[in-house]
């Protein structure tokens, strides 16, 4: 029986960059960081307090999808209070915090152009 999503992978261009990206910028902690061969690594990262893990990664092949939308959306308890925190460390924002009847979003890009959603519960 499944019982979770273990990770999701985020395509990107340089992992370097997107690495100091996502660790420095969004508070993302690096669980592995080794060679894969091919010159790419296998980076895979946690969110505090989750339990589903992020990975930088760009399979051979699909590198049209990065600087796409990426059908992720990251939770917080408060969007105006983590959206002021990203903007601050320089998270470039699409939208602000908007609130619908469903909740509050905003929508935030990284370094390659990758498009997520910063939601409510």
């Amino acid at each position: 029986m499944i019982k979770a999503v273990k990770f999701v992978s985020i395509p990107v261009k340089d992992q370097g960059q997107a690495l100091d990206f996502y660790a420095k910028k969004l508070g993302f902690q690096i669980l592995t960081d080794q060679p894969m061969g091919g010159g790419q690594r296998w980076l895979e990262l946690s969110i505090p307090g989750a339990e589903t893990k992020v990975v930088l990664f760009t399979p051979p092949g699909h590198e049209t999808r990065i600087g796409t939308f990426s059908n992720i959306t990251f939770m917080t308890d408060n969007v105006e209070k983590t959206y002021e925190g990203l903007s601050a460390r320089g998270v470039d924002f699409e939208q602000p915090p908007k609130k619908e009847q469903w909740g509050t979003s905003a929508i935030f890009k990284d370094l390659d152009g990758n498009i997520f959603v910063l939601s409510s519960r």
